[in-house]
């Protein structure tokens, strides 16, 4: 990060707050200055306060990580201290000469300096913080379009005045407005001229700041890659030589003791020194699976290869032209250090000549975690979810002893908040299919899944709905390998097909919520046929529909997909016939497929003619079962209905 790091003056002490920021053309707008919580200052300032012991506590509780961090929500602890700088020059009606020093868990004293100053009209984070604090929220920067002294008049100072009220900040660049000697620049220019004057006064410098850290990549564990290297008291650090490569694990290892058994075995772990023929000892870590996990991408495609760790033509057969795997998908984790250290892999195997391309992977998927909610029993200890019940008046306690259970914030399933579901109980309860339905319908995948029960057992009720609509139709329907004439096809033909190029559109896209609301809309369109006597007309079309229905959920419930096609006659398994094939003939009509959203979700799909109106649009959305359910004991507040595009359902 490229920046300013210049001196902030504590009002009424002969104190300075270092603080780096990267976006100094912002200086005008701050309203509050943040200090990491093991900052020295934080104490020095706040420590002898009431309350500030507790706040230190609730912060490392939350963790330090920036992934915990992003997720928590916004803490801070006045100090009662105001800062100042000399840049802002004398008193100005539209500028904040003093700031109000916090201390905030967002704030990370191993990044920059540990300080920041708080930009609320041009930073969610601060932003969020402002609002929380009730601080002042001064917008600086300006579209070319925007007349900056319309916007800025009459209590400029009060309540939201960002974007006509929304809570989002202006982020773009712009132009500069309400900031003094920067009026009038463009946002690279205003930068500029901040790191300009703090160097010409001595008061700060531009500087870029580095977030490497060293990678420690060994585990005191069994199982891993053994670490190549040998200690000798004589000749010190020894890699292992390449013709004892690789160093193998031994199979008669013992877990009966704490800590690394490797370091408890009585032979495997000593040696003789390569260099001096001394005794010697091995390395007992392993490596762990981040670094293990790096390149092996690219052994894939070369596994046998017993003199390089790939063959360069190998490589550029196997891997996508100018890159590496072509879908990565993996977790926050995986996106600031696995992918970091997988380029590292990557880039030090082009420069030795084994591969071509200078990126491990060319399309990225970053998904969202699993959250549940926090219980704690009145001692503060943690509970797991099997271990609490509500009551008879539907408060939630403590199956052991009745005692109240206090139920904390929903965030990601952790061991140490003990918020975790076991995937056996889940399995006996409702079987696999269940939990993966409810999994890929519930959020889209980008976006953190909220487990509850009530999810769980909705996708076990459809599960069941789906077994009955087939078993019990059975005996109606012809024999499997039937031919039908699809020139002469009924409007359930025309919705599987449709189904099969939409749910097939939404899975290449990753988008399952959408292509599990299309698989439900498509089956709820059979019931009816079966219902309106249709399919007893016509038994050819049901069987066609329900063996395309079948083929479409089959990734997501594998189980039931597999037990239903054998008992629709077919001695093969569909895990091995292809994707259903689209009839686009089929696909013209005078209808359109829309998404409806319950709070921004997408819970169902609707087929409706292209000239409805609007209010037949939401008649057709608020019938849905899966609309009816996200809403549940919610009221509904507003209904946004755009025809042939979304109908969005906001409760609450």
């Amino acid at each position: 990060s490229t920046g300013l790091q210049f001196k902030w003056n504590v009002v009424g002490r002969d104190t300075e707050i270092e603080v780096f920021t990267t976006r100094p053309d912002t200086l005008f707008g701050a309203s509050f200055i943040a200090l990491a919580p093991d900052h020295p200052l934080s104490s020095e300032l706040a420590g002898q306060k009431e309350g500030f012991a507790e706040f230190i506590k609730a912060c490392q509780a939350t963790g330090t990580s920036e992934e915990a961090i992003a997720q928590a929500d916004k803490l801070g602890f006045d100090t009662g201290f105001k800062a100042t700088t000399a840049l802002l020059g004398k008193d100005d009606k539209y500028v904040q000469k003093e700031v109000p020093i916090y201390v905030a868990n967002f704030i990370l004293m191993d990044y920059g300096t540990g300080a920041i100053f708080g930009v609320p009209a041009h930073d969610q984070r601060d932003l969020d913080f402002a609002i929380k604090y009730d601080l002042p929220i001064h917008q600086v920067i300006f579209p070319e379009s925007m007349d900056p002294e319309e916007y800025g008049k009459d209590g400029r100072f009060s309540g939201y005045t960002i974007n006509q009220g929304a809570a989002t900040p202006y982020t773009d660049d712009g132009k500069l407005a309400f900031s003094r000697w920067l009026n009038g620049m463009n946002t690279n220019e205003a930068k500029a001229e901040v790191i300009k004057r703090c160097e010409a006064n001595n008061t700060g410098k531009g500087v870029t700041q580095y977030r490497l850290r060293d990678w420690g990549v060994s585990r005191q564990r069994y199982w891993g890659c053994p670490i190549p290297i040998i200690y000798c008291d004589d000749c010190g650090v020894v890699p292992v030589p390449e013709d004892q490569l690789p160093v193998t694990l031994p199979e008669d290892v013992t877990f009966d003791k704490p800590g690394n058994p490797l370091a408890h075995h009585p032979s495997w772990k000593h040696v003789d020194c390569p260099s001096c023929g001394k005794a010697a000892t091995r390395e007992t870590d392993t490596f762990d699976t981040f670094f293990e996990s790096s390149w092996y991408q690219f052994r894939y495609c070369d596994p046998k290869n017993e003199t390089l760790p790939i063959a360069k033509d190998k490589a550029d057969y196997w891997m996508p032209s100018g890159g590496g795997v072509e879908q990565y998908i993996g977790g926050v984790e995986h996106a600031v250090l696995h992918l970091l250290y997988a380029r590292f892999f990557t880039k030090i195997m082009r420069d030795c000549g084994l591969v071509n391309t200078s990126e491990p992977f060319t399309g990225l998927f970053t998904q969202g975690m699993v959250t549940h909610e926090t219980y704690q029993d009145t001692d503060g200890k943690w509970l797991f979810p099997n271990e609490i019940s509500k009551n008879e008046a539907g408060q939630f306690v403590r199956n052991s002893d009745g005692s109240a259970v206090k139920v904390g914030a929903t965030i990601k399933m952790s061991k140490s908040k003990k918020n975790v579901v076991d995937p056996e109980d889940i399995l006996e309860a409702y079987g696999a299919d269940a939990a993966r339905l409810f999994i890929l319908s519930d959020s889209p995948p980008e976006r953190d899944l909220e487990w509850t029960e009530s999810g769980i057992e909705g996708a076990w009720r459809y599960i069941n709905r789906l077994h009955r609509m087939i078993t019990e139709n059975l005996s109606t329907l012809p024999p499997a390998g039937q031919t039908f004439d699809t020139r002469d096809a009924p409007d359930i033909i025309k919705a599987a097909h449709q189904a099969i190029k939409g749910v097939g559109s939404d899975i290449d896209a990753f988008a399952m919520n959408k292509a599990v609301a299309r698989i439900r809309e498509f089956s709820n369109g059979i019931e009816k046929f079966i219902k309106d006597g249709e399919a007893a007309k016509n038994p050819a079309a049901l069987r066609e529909a329900l063996e395309v229905l079948v083929q479409l959920f089959a990734p997501m419930m594998p189980h039931l997909a597999e037990e239903l096609w054998s008992m629709l006659g077919h001695e093969t398994l569909i895990y091995n016939r292809p994707w259903p094939k689209v009839d686009e003939s089929l696909l013209a009509n005078e209808t359109v497929t829309i998404g409806v959203q319950v709070n921004g979700k997408v819970r169902a799909t609707i087929t409706m003619p292209k000239d409805a109106d609007a209010k037949a649009f939401e008649e057709a959305a608020m019938a849905q079962d899966n609309v009816k359910s996200a809403i549940g004991d919610m009221q509904v507040r507003k209904i946004i209905v755009v025809p042939g595009k979304i109908v969005n359902v906001v409760a609450g």
